[in-house]
Parts: C-alpha cells; structure tokens; sequence
C-alpha cells in the first residue's frame, strides 16, 4: 500500500488521474484495516482537495515548512529573549 502511495505521487501527472487512483488506494486500505493506514487514508479524505492541487504544478510548501521549523528551534535556543527587535536581528543575520 505504501509504495502504491508513493508511486501515484511520482507517476500521475493530472488532477483527475492522480483522484481516481487515490480513490482506488482508498478503498483498498478500508478493505486491507491496517489502522496505521487508515489513519494515513483519514487524512487524505479530510485534505483531500488540498492533495489535489499537488498534481496542478507539482509543488509542495515543503520550504516554507522547514524554514517555519528553522525559527521554532531558533525561538526555543534563546528562551527568555525580552527584546524583540534583537530577535528579528539575529534572526535576519542567521537565516536572510
């Protein structure tokens, strides 16, 4: 099921090609009852339009995800910073 997953990603190059396999993925994973993967099934049938719109250009806020997380760890290594404009200051020089 996994590297079904994996291959619909790689493989379908349009919307409407890339939801009917999804779909069949789906419905394979509410048959197989594996829960991890219903959890994972879950998901996708919440986000699902958002998934979609991978397969439009193929682009993911993967960055943006990792830069968020770059700030949050560089947040928690100067806990107690009182002076904000300091913060952006470092921050800027660090990550700019």
């Amino acid at each position: 099921l996994s590297l079904r997953l994996g291959e619909i990603y790689r493989n379908c190059k349009c919307k409407e090609d890339a939801f009917k396999k999804l779909a069949l993925w789906y419905n394979d994973v509410e048959e197989a009852g594996i829960l991890s993967f219903k959890t994972v099934a879950r998901t996708m049938r919440t986000h699902y339009l958002g998934i979609l719109n991978f397969f439009n250009n193929r682009a993911t806020n993967a960055a943006a995800e990792s830069f968020n997380a770059k700030i949050k760890s560089f947040r928690n290594a100067l806990r107690g910073v009182r002076d904000v404009e300091f913060f952006l200051y470092r921050l800027t020089k660090l990550y700019a």
